[in-house]
């Protein structure tokens, strides 16, 4: 394994997880809800009246960023991704189950729960942290994928 030095963004970097936590801090502060992304998606599948609406321009807004960056500031990140479909589905599952298991997803609890000192948020962090090394090892020292 090598690192692409050249393509290192400190910068860009710094300046998506400020905005984030902006974001996340706002989202709280004006709504006194959770920037969690597997919750709202959650509540789209299961909408309750006087729901769906901020929670679909939520996910829109996400989904329509990348276009947006591309649009207004000519950014056009290449994606490369090295593995199949099948590898691909098997992961959004294990992640969408990983999210229901622990009762949020990374956004929920990474940024969200930890910023409020969440106990269990740290734990889940740790361990979906955790979860995430072993799986990178095993996948690219043991098993060569």
């Amino acid at each position: 394994m090598r690192i692409d030095w050249l393509s290192f963004t400190p910068i860009p970097s710094l300046l998506g997880g400020v905005l984030l936590g902006i974001a996340a801090a706002l989202y709280v502060l004006l709504h006194g809800r959770i920037l969690g992304i597997s919750g709202i998606v959650s509540g789209l599948l299961h909408p309750k009246s006087n729901d769906v609406v901020w929670r679909l321009a939520l996910v829109l807004g996400l989904l329509s960023a990348p276009l947006w960056a591309a649009l207004l500031f000519g950014i056009h990140p290449i994606v490369q991704i090295d593995t199949d479909w099948y590898a691909i589905l098997l992961a959004g599952l294990l992640v969408g189950f990983g999210a229901q298991y622990g009762s949020g997803c990374t956004s929920g609890h990474g940024i969200c729960g930890l910023s409020r000192l969440s106990p269990r948020s740290l734990v889940a962090t740790f361990t979906f942290m955790g979860a995430g090394f072993v799986t990178v090892f095993v996948a690219r020292h043991l098993i060569g994928a």
